[in-house]
This record gives C-alpha cells, sequence and structure tokens, in this order.
C-alpha cells in the first residue's frame, strides 16, 4: 500500500458480476480477513482493519478473525453503507490522516459502479480520495494472493428448446425492441446471459451460469467468455444464432477501443456493472453516448412461456417426491430416537433429490435449523455449529434443487415433538399468513408491495413482524432468487404478471427460541373477469404442511378449506408417482381432510 500511495484498501464480496454467488477467484475478502460468511467488507489501513457484515455471521466472524487485526463491526444490513466506511476513516490514526491527500484504493472490477461513486462522494467530503484500478500491477491481491484459484472453466452447455421454450434470436430481438434510446446494451449478469443465449454452465455455486459477457447490439451480439468452455456444438449452435465470441477479458479493451461501437449510445445498469467497465463505457472526453438504465432482460425473464412452466410442474413434482420420502423417513428416524443432526438433514434430503431425473445440484445451501437456530433467519449448519436433533420442538426447512427443468425453493417447519403454546401460536399465525397471501385476488397492475401486508397483517396483530421479504422470483434452471417483482414491504415498483414465479415465505423468529416459515413456489395466472384483468396465484409446490402445530381455532373455516384443497392437490399429484407402499400411507394421513376444528 506504501508503494502505491494507499492509505487504505477496501475488499467488498462481490465479484465482477455483482452476482449472489462468488466463485472462489474472486473471494478477496475472505482472502484477506479468513472470514468466509457470503456477505462482508473489509478494509486495511495502514496501521487498522475492519470487518462489516450482518446478524447471520457476526459470531461466526468474531470467531475466524480472532488473533487477527481485524475488529468485526456489527451492521444492521447485507452490505456495510458508504456512510459507514467514510465514517469509520475519520478514525483513522494520524499517520494516515496526516497524508497530503489520504487515498482508498479498490478492485475497479470488483465493485459495482453505483456503490464506487457513492462511497467516493463520501470520502471527498471528508477530504480523502477513492483510486480504483483496473489492472493487476495496482491491485495488492493479485500481486500478493499468491494461491488464488484460477477461473472456472467448466464446458458450456446448450438448454433445449423444449425446456427453454423459446430461442435465443426471439429473446435478443425482444430485448432490442424494449430498448428506447440505446442501440447496444452491455449484458453483466451471469443469469440474465444464459436466459438469453439459452445457454446453462457449472462455474457459479447453486446456479447453472457460466462467467462471461454480453454485448447485444443492432443485427449481433458478442460473447465474451474462455473460449476452451465452448464445444464444437456449442460454437455452431452460436454462429447460428449470429454471436461472435472474443475472450473474457477483452471486453474493456473493446470499449475502449471502439470495436464495440453503436449509433445512438450503449446501455448499462451501474448497480450491477463493475466500475472497469463502466469507465470504458463512458469513456472520459470522448464523445459516446450512453444511458445507465436497468435491464430490460429481468423483466421479460420474469414472465415465463408455456415449456418454462411445464418444467416447473416437473421438476416440483420430482421435488415433492423427494421431500415425501424424507419426511417419513425423518418421522420414523425420530421416533426411534436415532442420532439425527442438522447437517444429517441435510445430507438425506440431498440424496433423496439427487435419485431423481434430471437433478443437477441444489439451488442454495440447505438451511437445516433447529430450536433456537431457527431464529437465524440465513443459519447455515457446519461442523462446529451442528446439533443433533431431539424429540421436541421445531425444525425449519428450506431448501431446494436445480433440476434441467426448473428450479425449486420451499420451506416447511416440522414438529419433532411436544411443543410450547408459543411456538404453536407462531406457527400459526405464519400459516395464516402464508394462505391469506396465496389466496389473494388482485387486479392487473398490482405490486408485490401492495399485497405484502397480507401475509403480515394477522402477526401484526400480536405485535410481531419479520425483517426479509415475503417472496421473491425463481428462475427456470437458473437463480433461485430472481426478480425484478417481489412481495416486499419497501416500494417494488414491478407490476405482478400472469406467467411469473414468487415465493411465499413469512416467517416469525424468536431469538434463543424457535423460528417458524412455510415456503412455497407459486405461479401468478389469470382469474378471469368479464369486465377487467385479474390475477391469482396458484401454488408449484407440492409438498404437506405440517398441520400438528396448528392451534386450529385461530383458523377460520376458508383457510382450513384451502389447506384441504392444498393438500388433495398435493396427494392427486404426487400419489402415482410413490412406489413405496409406506410412502404412499404417510402422504394418505399427512394430506387428509380436515373436517372440522381439532
Amino acid at each position: 500500500m506504501r508503494e502505491k500511495g494507499l492509505c487504505a484498501y477496501i475488499f467488498p464480496s462481490t465479484d465482477p458480476h455483482m452476482g449472489e454467488y462468488v466463485p472462489d477467484h474472486w473471494k478477496t475478502r475472505e482472502w484477506i480477513s479468513g472470514f468466509n460468511g457470503s456477505a462482508g467488507t473489509a478494509i486495511v489501513t495502514l496501521t487498522r482493519a475492519a470487518l462489516w457484515t450482518d446478524s447471520r455471521y457476526w459470531l461466526a466472524a468474531e470467531e475466524q478473525t480472532a488473533g487477527t487485526p481485524f475488529e468485526v463491526i456489527r451492521c444492521s444490513s447485507n452490505q456495510v453503507t458508504e456512510k459507514e466506511v467514510a465514517s469509520w476513516l475519520d478514525n483513522a490514526p494520524e499517520e494516515v490522516l496526516n497524508n497530503k491527500a489520504p487515498i482508498l484504493g479498490l478492485n475497479a472490477w470488483t465493485m459495482p459502479t453505483d456503490y464506487a461513486e457513492a462511497l467516493e462522494q463520501q470520502l471527498l467530503q471528508r477530504g480523502w480520495q477513492m483510486r480504483g484500478s483496473s489492472t493487476t500491477d495496482e491491485n495488492p491481491e493479485s500481486q500478493l494472493w499468491t494461491e488464488c484459484p484460477t477461473l472456472p472453466l467448466y464446458t458450456i452447455e446448450i438448454q433445449p428448446l423444449e425446456l427453454a421454450g423459446k430461442p435465443a434470436t426471439e429473446k435478443l430481438q425482444a430485448i432490442r425492441a424494449s430498448m428506447s434510446d440505446a442501440d447496444t446494451l452491455v449484458v453483466t449478469q451471469l443469469d440474465e446471459i444464459a436466459w438469453t443465449l439459452n445457454l446453462r454452465g457449472s462455474d457459479v455455486h447453486c446456479t447453472p451460469v457460466f462467467v462471461s459477457y454480453l454485448v447485444i447490439q443492432p443485427e449481433e451480439a458478442v460473447f465474451y467468455v474462455n473460449p476452451s468452455q465452448l464445444t464444437a456444438e456449442v460454437q455452431a449452435y452460436l454462429h447460428d444464432i449470429n454471436v461472435s465470441v472474443r475472450p473474457y477479458a477483452d471486453i474493456a479493451k473493446d470499449l475502449y477501443t471502439g470495436f464495440i461501437d453503436s449509433a445512438t449510445g450503449l446501455q448499462f445498469d451501474p448497480s450491477v456493472t463493475n466500475l472497469a467497465l463502466a469507465t470504458a463505457i463512458r469513456q472520459e472526453g470522448g464523445s459516446r453516448l450512453f444511458y445507465e438504465y436497468p435491464s430490460p432482460i429481468p423483466l421479460l425473464r420474469a414472465v415465463k412461456n408455456e415449456a418454462e412452466i411445464a418444467g416447473f410442474h416437473n421438476a416440483m413434482l420430482k421435488d415433492g417426491i423427494a421431500m415425501v420420502k424424507f419426511l417419513r423417513w425423518l418421522e420414523e428416524e425420530m421416533k426411534d430416537n436415532s442420532p439425527i443432526t442438522e447437517m444429517g438433514v441435510d445430507a438425506k434430503l440431498t440424496s433423496l433429490r439427487a435419485e431423481q431425473s434430471g437433478f443437477r445440484t441444489l439451488s442454495f445451501d440447505t438451511i437445516a435449523a433447529y430450536g433456537s437456530h431457527a431464529a437465524i433467519v440465513h443459519y447455515e449448519a457446519t461442523p462446529e455449529t451442528d446439533i443433533p436433533l431431539e424429540p421436541h420442538g421445531l425444525l425449519l426447512l428450506d431448501s431446494g434443487a436445480q433440476y434441467q427443468d426448473g428450479t425449486t425453493d420451499i420451506t416447511r417447519t416440522i414438529a419433532l415433538g411436544p411443543l410450547t403454546d408459543e411456538e404453536r401460536l407462531d406457527y400459526t399465525l405464519v400459516l395464516k399468513g402464508h394462505i391469506r397471501l396465496a389466496t389473494a385476488v388482485f387486479p392487473a397492475g398490482t405490486t408485490g408491495t401492495q399485497l405484502d401486508v397480507l401475509a403480515r397483517y394477522v402477526m401484526w396483530q400480536h405485535h410481531k413482524n419479520y425483517g426479509h421479504g415475503t417472496g421473491h422470483g425463481v428462475g427456470s434452471f437458473l437463480s433461485v432468487h430472481e426478480g425484478p417483482h417481489q412481495f416486499r414491504m419497501n416500494y417494488v415498483p414491478t407490476p405482478l404478471q400472469a406467467g411469473m414465479t414468487v415465493t411465499i415465505e413469512p416467517g416469525i423468529y424468536i431469538a434463543g427460541s424457535h423460528g417458524v416459515r412455510i415456503e412455497n413456489t407459486m405461479l401468478i395466472v389469470d382469474s378471469p373477469n368479464r369486465e377487467s384483468s385479474w390475477l391469482r396465484l396458484e401454488p408449484l409446490t407440492l409438498c404437506p404442511i405440517d398441520t400438528t402445530p396448528i392451534l386450529w381455532e385461530l383458523l377460520s373455516p376458508d383457510e382450513i378449506d384451502y389447506l384441504n384443497k392444498y393438500h388433495s392437490c398435493v396427494r392427486k399429484a404426487l400419489l402415482p408417482h410413490l412406489t413405496d407402499e409406506a410412502d404412499r400411507q404417510w402422504l394418505i394421513a399427512h394430506t387428509a381432510s380436515i373436517k372440522t376444528k381439532n
């Protein structure tokens, strides 16, 4: 840092594509700090070091950085704000602040443009400067991380048209038609590229994508990827759809030199475009036009076509079979007092999913959280935290899989034995909230923000709430967390449309005691009306909801009716596909109609 004239250096948790999962090659924050959580930001000055992370990782961060110079700072969100970073630097020692113009350095390839620019404004107010470098000789991690893993180079495959539902040429034309000002779009998000080109890969954990960029021009597209990942079949396919291939590392050079040109300008989204690319696009002092707009791809991708919807139904059927087999196994193991731990739950369920045709991997790391662990919203068991299940209390199990025909996401909270009155109340409130939203009928143009209260209203009357969103879109053999629509308290402007997938997952979390969440993946469908367009939600997930914790006196007749109809649907769909008579009898018993309140 002294050699480069830097007083501080920042290590984010992001990669050049701002994805949910980061390949090991870009895990510089973990390398410098030793903290391996999924979210966090580290800063090193000439004499101090700090690590910010959210409540999921406070204890783990303190344990993993013990004995190091890192001070763990607890923040309320999964990303430290620009103001928090600048304020911490205000308190830097004299040897830093006595520099004429103290400089914070960063790797321009791994920092989102909008965050970097907001941070720079905060620093300037405090007499600091920011230097974003896009060359390896300026970035300390490039020189000092001698055991840095190489970029992933797994083979890319074509997603068959019978599963994709729409050829890539049609998608490219729809993208072009949706751009009002620019004629060229720079695409940086890996799942957007995979969806557009009908390609899939294995470069990223739990998400079937590949490391690349895509530049869509009026007549052709340029695909920046490592050529060794392309089979002869994929190369011929790309040629046929008028997509040329360039080396992954050449994109910034091509933008600078004018290899990528446009008549009316380039469009990019600064929230998901790294600073190095944004700098190349803007060409300071040049005459190029550019437009900083969100990508049109997420909204186009969010509305599933008939083939994708059919794929979801197939994937959910297979996932439901695995879940029924797992839940029967778990029930029998608990009756026999077998020694099962949280990690054992994960391993068993994963093995049952792997038996299903078309299974590729998990869609996210399984959350198997027993007792008080379930109060940690995104808890993941490790060898250090793994605990055995006991024949009482609640197990929260949030899991999903990637099948080639669809992505699944489901949460069930399961009673392992006797429950406290508070556990039963919280379970019932969450179930009521889930059903209220699941039964909503709403006019076209409604946003997820307007419906979010349906899931929370009943628990609000008990002064209970949850801090996460109520639902998110789900990809078609793509990212399990997909936008732009959501169910969320804070404003999300995207109107809901028929064909969108969305989860419903309200929850209640009591620190030190228990957690409850019930989640189904839903499909938004038309609800016919003579006068105008109305929409409703139809469940895709096929798995019984545990009825043993329910306080029946709190459920209304229409809520019981919904539960009966849902369980009838689950039974009819899954029963013909269960060959083990014990599985069949378990499913029949756990989807039996409830005629009266118990």
